[in-house]
Order: structure tokens, then sequence, then C-alpha cells
């Protein structure tokens, strides 16, 4: 179909040519008019206005015609568009209800929730007892805001589609519903064609528009269902919540009749059991799933020290530094199960709130692993105390996973409990510690008993929830006492012999440098390890629980400061982003440091170390550290723009040379003019390069002295690079011999002195020439090539020393300078010649 445009064109033209044609009528009849008689006048006259008419009124009428025939061109395209649009929109929607959502699936997943919903219910909402138990309503509170998170995303997931069906739909509807599509030409043809396009597209949108109400139907089902399934459990973990508050508040109150006193609710211990493992389960599955990334991360980093220790184990045997009873080196005599107890004690804080089991599971491993690592190396007698407690901790592990009180839990509490005071006490008092290798654990065994010997108290007289929480407080304190003590233990003796084995940085061990880390930890990490220790304690309580929701409303609360909205959180997490990545960067660089000496290997091949990458490697880390820390902490990158702005002001007024100094870090980064470890000649002076920073540069003189060079001056300063061509050398010996030397033995000597020095290399070969007269000798250079820049001092005096033997064994002489002085007494006195030899 021709466009409007087109149309309007063809009338116009059509229009052009009538108009010729009356006008060349027009003026033909005028002529023959003029040449009649006078008579005939008035008749030329009526016969003139007569075709006047008769043209305005064609014009009119086509005029007419053609203004009709543009607007049903406009219509006729804007229909096609309509319909167009119908087409498009229907087949898109049809393909969005095929792929947009399986709304079977998400049914089948909330009756899975709610499911998981009832079971969770088991001993809270249903089955209650005289009691809610604090361990029974944290792990159900853990379980339930994980289903409302699931439930939550799932109904985010049915909003969005419920939204985009909507839209499909009104979008059909409003074209649909648009009456152009309803005005059909006046042209029986125009009409037929018309309604050929127009009655198979309504024909399929009937199916399409059923299939559209139907999914809107289902949609608006489930949306109610899943509306309602998040206010339940919105309303549950509230609820959950009160139990909380009520049990933390009445922590000191009676709960239950004293131990031998009346029963007042009784169920099967067995089906205790049975719920409570379920309930577990599903908590730690639950918990596995979401952090299966830091579960990956912490198996590497097990791979890893497994690798480290064993490389560490095979150095120290090829150096005949390992004991047979492995003394001093206890890390490496099992390196796997090093690596297992030192990784999982240290990374287990990178789990954010996980549930009891979870821990547990970490803690018992742990243990195992601690248990084999020592054995034989601590007496019998602490290794059964050991195993004592151990089993002891396993008991009460086992005890905290039932989440429903009884009569027979609270006497197998009494029984734990009073074997903790008895065993504790005795350890105290008879126990044997001279022989004792870690003396704080005396304090964890003394804390032990009183904690349980609370716990026996709190238990006999009904305090059923305080007692619970004492008694696994009491054992989980010694047990990641020793743990923590022995992870400082095995660390140290780490570090110290890493540090006594690798004098210098290797690429199996990703170029740490272990003279920079020490043969200790740092204080630090004591400080972080007790802080460890009081939250893994604290955990057990609600109260700690209590504490730490305030800060952390406290730090998640917004506030506003003109048009920008922030949280105490957000910048935080902005500063330490940043600070964190600054960390990095000096760290690698402070670790991965390469030696100070030229990095030229022994076959004179250039060697390439991680330092050369070092500057590009922190630029990248702390470029990364900023885009993320502005990403992080949910600043807009209008606002890192505005910031680079002012940066270029301020750099455009004040800050050239700075800026200069960094883009020359950068170039040299790039163009790699120089790396570090390279021995460089910059002014006269010589060094090797030991770091190559943002601003500046240092390089290590050989007398000792570090001399900080800004990167712009080193860039436009003539640099000398000895190791770029290999680390060779050319040397040059000028020697004086007496004028009445035979000069041709002379340098047979030289020669055969240069051809026998194996340090000396042949190609490009030395060569022995006559360099000049001298006043009192004349000089002689030797010129010869050196493999490695840091031999040619020993081999000039090597050269020297054998130059000075031959010379002397073949009675050539070296002479010294001499001067020929005349002494004139007076005008007319004749000179006197004298002889006077003085060393120069």
């Amino acid at each position: 179909m021709a466009a409007p445009g087109m149309l309007r064109f063809s009338v116009i033209k059509s229009t052009i040519a009538l108009c010729s044609v009356l006008l060349f009528t027009l003026f033909f009849t005028t002529a023959v008019y003029a040449q009649s008689s006078d008579s005939t006048a008035v008749k030329k006259d009526t016969a003139h206005q007569s075709f006047v008419d008769l043209v305005t009124s064609m014009s009119r009428d086509e005029a007419i015609k053609s203004a009709a025939k543009f607007d049903e061109d406009k219509i006729t395209a804007r229909q096609q568009e309509l319909l167009d649009g119908i087409i498009h929109t229907t087949h898109a929607a049809k393909e969005y209800l095929k792929t947009g959502l399986d709304t079977a699936g998400l049914e089948e997943q909330m009756k899975a929730i709610e499911k998981w919903h009832s079971v969770v219910g088991d001993g809270i909402f249903v089955n209650k007892g005289t009691i809610q138990t604090y361990r029974n309503l944290e792990t159900s509170g853990k379980i339930l805001r994980e289903l409302l998170n699931r439930t939550t995303t799932k109904k985010n997931a049915l909003d969005l589609y419920a939204k985009t069906l909507f839209k499909y739909k009104y979008t059909i509807d409003s074209l649909n519903s648009d009456s152009l599509l309803y005005i059909f030409p006046s042209d029986s043809a125009e009409l037929v064609k018309y309604l050929k396009k127009f009655l198979p597209i309504a024909k399929a949108l009937q199916p399409a528009d059923s299939a559209f109400n139907k999914a809107l139907e289902n949609v608006g089902v489930l949306q109610t269902h899943v509306n309602t399934l998040v206010n339940k459990l919105n309303a549950d973990i509230e609820l959950l919540e009160g139990y909380s508050r009520k049990i933390s508040d009445e922590i000191f109150g009676r709960e239950f009749a004293d131990l031998n006193g009346p029963i007042a609710f009784s169920r099967p211990f067995g089906e205790i059991l049975h719920f409570s493992e379920t309930k577990g389960s599903l908590a730690l599955f639950f918990y596995i799933r979401n952090n299966i990334g830091k579960l990956i991360l912490v198996v590497l980093l097990i791979i890893a020290a497994t690798f480290f220790y064993k490389n560490l184990r095979n150095q120290l045997q090829l150096q005949g530094s390992l004991k047979p009873d492995f003394a001093g080196h206890l890390v490496l005599k099992y390196p796997a199960l090093s690596a297992i107890m030192l990784v999982l004690n240290i990374f287990q804080f990178i789990f954010p709130d996980p549930p009891f089991i979870f821990n547990a599971i970490f803690w018992i491993t742990s243990s195992v692993c601690l248990t084999i690592i020592f054995r034989g190396f601590i007496t019998k007698y602490w290794m059964n105390i050991w195993l004592t407690f151990l089993v002891l901790f396993f008991l009460a592990c086992l005890d905290n996973l039932v989440l429903q009180a009884s009569r027979t839990e609270r006497w197998i509490m009494f029984g734990l409990s009073l074997s903790g005071v008895i065993f504790g006490l005795v350890v105290l008092i008879r126990g044997h510690r001279n022989e004792l290798r870690e003396k704080w654990i005396l304090y964890f065994i003394a804390c032990v008993v009183l904690l349980e010997f609370a716990s026996l108290m709190m238990n006999f007289s009904g305090r059923y929830n305080f007692s619970k929480t004492l008694l696994t407080s009491g054992y989980l304190n010694v047990i990641i006492g020793i743990l923590f003590l022995w992870t400082v233990r095995l660390l140290n003796e780490v570090l110290a012999v890493a540090s006594g084995v690798y004098k210098k940085p290797d690429k199996k061990l990703f170029y740490i440098n272990f003279e920079k880390v020490g043969g200790r930890i740092p204080p630090l990490f004591y400080v972080l390890l007790v802080i460890g220790w009081i939250i893994l304690f604290g955990r057990s309580f609600y109260s700690f629980r209590k504490l730490s929701e305030p800060l952390g409303n406290f730090l998640l609360a917004e506030r506003t400061i003109g048009e920008y909205t922030f949280s105490l959180k957000s910048l935080l997490i902005f500063i330490s982003v940043l600070v964190f990545s600054a960390f990095v960067s000096r760290v690698v660089s402070f670790f991965a440091s390469d030696s100070h000496e030229p990095s030229v290997s022994s076959t004179g091949k250039k060697k390439v170390g991680l330092g050369s990458w070092l500057l590009l490697i922190r630029i990248t880390i702390v470029s990364m550290g900023v885009y993320i820390a502005f990403a992080a902490a949910g600043i807009p990158m209008d606002k890192l723009a505005i910031i680079v702005g002012a940066l270029g002001v301020g750099v455009g007024f004040g800050l050239q040379t700075i800026v200069n100094n960094l883009v020359s870090g950068l170039i040299l980064a790039f163009e790699k003019p120089v790396n570090v470890g390279d021995l460089v000649e910059i002014s006269g002076q010589m060094g090797v390069m030991k770091s190559m920073g943002f601003r500046s540069s240092v390089i290590s003189r050989s007398e000792g002295a570090d001399v900080i060079i800004p990167n712009g001056d080193l860039l436009n300063a003539h640099l000398v690079n000895w190791t770029i061509s290999g680390g060779r050398k050319r040397v040059d010996i000028t020697v004086g011999v007496a004028y009445h030397t035979n000069l041709e033995k002379a340098m047979s000597l030289l020669k055969d002195i240069l051809q026998n020095e194996e340090r000396i290399m042949h190609y490009p070969p030395p060569s022995v020439h006559v360099k000049d007269f001298n006043s009192s000798s004349i000089d002689l250079q030797l010129s010869f090539w050196v493999q490695h820049l840091a031999e040619w001092v020993a081999i000039k005096s090597k050269v020297i020393e054998a130059v000075t033997a031959a010379f002397a064994e073949n009675g050539i002489e070296i002479p010294y300078n001499k001067q020929e002085i005349y002494i004139r007494k007076d005008d007319n006195a004749e000179n006197e010649h004298t002889d006077q030899n003085t060393p120069s």
C-alpha cells in the first residue's frame, strides 16, 4: 500500500496536469474570440464566465476526492499498524506463557514449604509440652526465616509474572479496542481485502485471550496462596521471637518441678528424638545449600594448606633437619589433618549465624584431627583427660540437639553435668601440671567445673533452659579453648619452620617472603582469637543476640543529608573495602617482594619474578577496591564521576607533579623499561631496582643505602639497564710497558692470560691493542666480556694479578711516571740538566 506522502504527491501531479490543459484551452479560445467582430462581444463574456465556473467546480470536486482518498489511506495505514501490533504482541504473549514461569512447579514448591512449616510447628504450635525450649525456638526460627526468604523470592517472581501478563493483556486490549479497526473501506474490493486480513487475526486472538484469562486466573489464585503463606510465616516468626524474649526475661524462673518431683507433661522420648533429628537435618540442609560457595572455599584452603605443609616437610627432609619424632615440627607430622584443624578453626567465622549442628560438625572434626596430631606428643595422662572431655563434649552436643524437654533428658543432663564437675575437680586437684604443655588449659577446666555445677543446680531446681545452656557452654568453653591454644601453637611452628627454610621467595609458594612474615604470629591474631572465643561462647545465650540486634539496627538505620540517603553500615562498608584493598595492596607488595639481587640466573638468563608485575597488580587491586566500595555502599556512579571531576580540577591547580609521577608509574608498569630486580644506573649511581610504587620507586645501592626516586624523574632520566642485555659487561684494562719492551711478546702474554681465564667470554673474543704513547710508557688496552655483571670486579682483579705476575716472570717492566726538571740559575748561566724521578 502506498504511503500517504506518495498519494498526496500523485494527486498534486494530476491536478497540475489538469490545470495545464485548461489553461491551454483558455488561451486558444481567447485568441479565436479576439479575431471575431464586435457584435459577438457579449456572447464572448458569457462563454468565458461559464468556463471559469466549470474549472472552479472541477477543481473543487477534485480537491474533495483527493482529501477523501488521503483520509482513506491514513486509515488504511493505521489499521495495518494496529493489526501488526496485535500479531506481534499476541505472539510475544504466547511465548511468555510458555517460558515465563512454571506455575505448576511453583505450586509444588509451596506445598513443600507448607510441609516443612508443619514440621517446624511440632513442639511449638502442636505438642507444646509444659514450656517452650530455647533450642527448639532457635532451630525453628532459622528454618522459618529460610522458608520466608524462599517464599518471598517466589512471591516476587510471581508478582513480576502477573504484572507482565497484565501488561500484555492491556496492550492487546488497547490495540483491539481502537475504533479505526472497525472503519471499513467503501470500495467492495478493498473491503474484501481488509476482511481477509482482519478475520484470521480476530479468530487467532480468541484462544490466546482465553489462555490469558486462564493464566491470570491461576496466577491470582496462586498469589493469594503465596501471600497467605508469607503472612503466616511472618506471624509465626514474630510469635517465636516473643517466646524467646519471654525465656530470656524469665531465665532464672522455675519452669519445671524439681528433678524428683511430679511430671506435668509426658511425650515419648523417641518421638522427641525423631522430630529433633528432622528439624536439625532440615536446618543443616538449608544452611549448607545457602553457603555452598564458602564451603568450597574452605575445602580449597585445606587443599592449599596441605600442599604447603607437605612441601615444607619435603624441604626439611632434603636439608636433613626433620627429626624422627617431629619434635618442634608437630604440624608436619600429619599435613592433611593439620590443615583441616587450622582452616576449620580460623575460617569458621566466615559463616554467619550457623545452626548449632553445623558448628558442632566443625568443632568435633577439628577435635578428632587434633587428637591424632598430638597422639604420642602429650603424656598418656593428659591424653586421657582430653579424650574424656571430648567424649563429654560430644554427648553434650547430642543433648543440645534434642529440642523438647523431657524427664529422661533432664536426667541425662544431670549425669553429664555431674560428670564434668567430678572429673574437673579431680584434674585440678590431682593433675600432673608439670607435664602440661599449655598452662592456660587449667583455667578452662576450672571454668568447666563452675559452669557444670551451676547447670547441675539449675536443672535440679527446674530451670531447664538455663541449665541446658550452661551445660553446653561449659564443655564448649574447654574444647574451643584447647583448639584455639593449639591453633596458635601450630601456626607458630609453621611460621618458624617456613621462615627458616624459605630464605627467598619461591614461585611454588606464590613468592611469599617468610623472612618478612617472621617466626611467630602477630599479637593481633591472639586478640582476634579471644574475640572469637567470646562470640562462640556467647552464641549459646539469647542475651547475646539481644545485645547484638540493637547494634545491627543502629547500623542499618537510614539517614539523610540533603539528597543523599545513607546508613552507617554503608559507610562502614565503604571505608572497610577501601582500607582492605589498600591493605591487600600493601600485603602483596610486602609478602611477594623479590630478593634485592640482580634478576639474572646462574645461566645468564633473565629471571622473571612476580615483583615485575607488582605495580600493575597493586593498581588493579586499588582500582577494583574503589569500584567495589562505591557499589557495596550503594553510592551511585554519578557521584563517583563528580568526585573524579573535582579531583581533575585539583590536579589542574596543584597536583601536576603527583599526577605526573602516577602516570609515569603506569607507563613504567606497561612499557617495562625496568623491572624489579634489574641492575640499573642513573646519573652515575648504580643499584638494584628494589620496588616500584604508585608515585616513586626504590633503588638499593651496593653500599646498602636505598634511594627513593620519583617515577617522573626515573622516566625522564638517562636510565641504563644492565639487566636487559642479559647481565653481560665489557671490561677494559689499561697497562703501561716501558719503551724498550718487546710489544709483540707483551701482547702475546696478555692474550694468553685472557684465554686462560674461564670466566671471560670467548665470543665476542677478548682483544689486546696498543692504545697510546704515554709520557713514560706505551699503553696497552685489554678488552674482554664477562657473562655475569656481578663478577666483573672479581675477574678484573684476577686479570690484573695475572698480568703483574706474568710481566715480572718475563722481565717486562711496568714503568712509573717520570718527569724531567730543568733548573735555571740566572740568565747567563749554562742550563743544568737534572734527572729526578718522582712517583706520580
